[in-house]
């Protein structure tokens, strides 16, 4: 298509910056071609959320989907961390290959897990997968002090991480984010004054979150937990194509 209206230049897949991290919450094959019919250019990665991979019945045929369109694909933190609670990280790691899913979420925001065995377990993922590391609490009333946040992001890169993935949960009121879903941004500032933002990934599943992203970072935020059906409004906010953010990109003349 010829871009008549000058849109705001867009990184190209496989994308280093401007990353659209989406979470599927349990849509069914179909649902998920519909998906990639219509968006999979703008989406750089789909998680199935949670333990959703576990109990989806033709999990191998929507994985097919996804893979036919160029899209990675990465089963929730949460399942990684039931699997480190029971002892079964071999059995997990096993299951991933005979998938042929070759990244990985490393997350302890719902198992308490000591951060030096988290740092070990990216380690030793790190070999084989691509992994993303999690931070933050899932928990609203848990709050973690900035310099933590700093400190856990910082030795996930180092232990083998891709990307660290910032917390803000599906409902995006915990993590990065007060209650009401309001960005804590005093903590935001201060991981942003000690890690590349290229190498994080802003879990922002409300409109308001991603469009102050966008304000904050340009255009190239990487954001994560896009739910599927917002994954096109988010990439108009990106664009200047939504009154949210014409004004950032956009002048007459």
């Amino acid at each position: 298509m010829v871009d008549f209206l000058a849109l705001p230049p867009r990184t190209t897949k496989p994308r280093q910056q401007g990353l659209t991290h989406v979470i599927d919450t349990g849509l069914s094959t179909v649902e998920a071609e519909g998906l990639m019919k219509s968006a999979a250019d703008y989406v750089d990665l789909v998680r199935l959320g949670w333990g959703s991979a576990y109990v989806t019945e033709d999990l191998q045929d929507k994985l097919d989907r996804y893979r036919a369109a160029g899209i990675p694909v990465m089963l929730g933190g949460t399942l990684t961390e039931l699997a480190w609670l029971r002892g079964r990280i071999p059995e997990l790691r096993a299951w991933l290959e005979e998938l042929g899913i070759g990244h990985v979420e490393v997350s302890s925001g719902t198992v308490q897990m000591p951060e030096q065995e988290k740092v070990d377990l990216i380690r030793s993922f790190a070999d084989g997968f691509t992994v993303f590391g999690e931070v933050g609490e899932k928990d609203p009333a848990a709050l973690l002090a900035p310099y933590r946040w700093v400190s856990m992001i910082k030795s996930a890169l180092e232990a083998g991480a891709s990307h660290v993935i910032c917390e803000g949960r599906a409902t995006g009121d915990a993590g990065l984010y007060r209650p009401d879903g309001e960005a804590r941004t005093g903590l935001i500032d201060e991981i942003l004054h000690e890690v590349d933002a290229n190498q994080l990934i802003f879990e922002a599943p409300q409109k308001h979150q991603q469009v102050w992203f966008i304000r904050q970072l340009g255009p190239q935020a990487n954001l994560g937990n896009i739910l599927p059906g917002d994954v096109i409004s988010l990439e108009t906010l990106r664009l200047g194509l939504r009154a949210d953010t014409l004004g950032l990109f956009h002048r007459r003349g």
